[in-house]
């Protein structure tokens, strides 16, 4: 037994030795290797073998990743106190830089994130924020992505999420929204009545010129009127529309 207890330690420090020295990364990630604490370069994907207590890794995903921005308070240029939160979507493209030039990149990425989901509402009026959304993405990307370039990453994407209003300015905007449908309301009306009365003024002129068509109209219009009531209707015939048939009957 005391001839196999050496050999048996020399296997657990085997196994011990091949665990720490060698490492397997996915096809997404990369090791940043440290040689006594110097970088000597990212590493991966695949079997990658470090000397034990010299070397150390530090996995990086290379992955795109979505980051959710929690809600902020901001008070936009019109003085109008509203919740705003957002999501980014970002990836690593230099791993060395993102181990070495910040402390930790996704911690700072968020809070970069924050601040200038802040500042960006905040230097813009409420009614841009609401029907501009698109420019108020592209802003905040181009300010995120300018200010990561120098730890390797790149945001590719921000969008805002939700705009959480007051429920005062809730109620001012449905109002404003019921007042605008009204007045268009009232306005296509207007155009109605409008063409309505061109139409009769043209009608009009058009009568005008030819007497009898205004006779035949009103022949139609008792005749519509006996077919809707069935109560006996008396209307007053004036000479002036027996005056054209009878004109008609003595040229014959």
């Amino acid at each position: 037994m005391g001839q196999f207890f050496p050999v048996l330690v020399l296997i657990v420090l085997g196994v011990m030795f091949l665990s720490s020295a060698i490492k397997i990364l996915n096809e997404y990630e990369r090791g940043v290797i440290f040689r006594l604490g110097r970088v000597i370069g990212a590493k991966g994907p695949g079997l990658i073998i470090l000397i034990p207590v010299v070397d150390r890794m530090i996995r990086v995903d290379m992955r795109t990743i979505t980051m959710d921005v929690p809600p902020q308070d901001v008070i936009t240029r019109d003085n109008v106190s509203i919740k705003v939160n957002a999501v980014v979507y970002f990836r690593v493209l230099d791993a060395n830089a993102a181990v070495i030039k910040v402390e930790n990149y996704l911690y700072a990425t968020s809070q970069l994130a924050q601040t200038t989901l802040r500042s960006v509402c905040g230097q813009v009026e409420l009614d841009e924020i609401l029907s501009e959304r698109e420019k108020i993405n592209v802003n905040l990307q181009e300010i995120l992505d300018r200010n990561t370039d120098a730890w390797g990453i790149k945001v590719s994407h921000v969008e805002v999420k939700q705009i959480d209003l007051p429920e005062e300015m809730k109620r001012a905007i449905a109002k404003q929204a019921e007042a605008e449908r009204e007045r268009r309301a009232k306005v296509i009306a207007a155009e109605g009545e409008f063409q309505a009365a061109q139409k009769l003024i043209e009608a009009a002129a058009l009568m005008a010129t030819q007497p009898i068509s205004l006779q035949l109209r009103y022949l139609q219009t008792l005749a519509q009127v006996a077919a809707e009531n069935n109560s006996t209707t008396l209307f007053p015939i004036p000479i002036d529309l027996l005056t054209p048939f009878l004109k008609m009957a003595q040229k014959e």
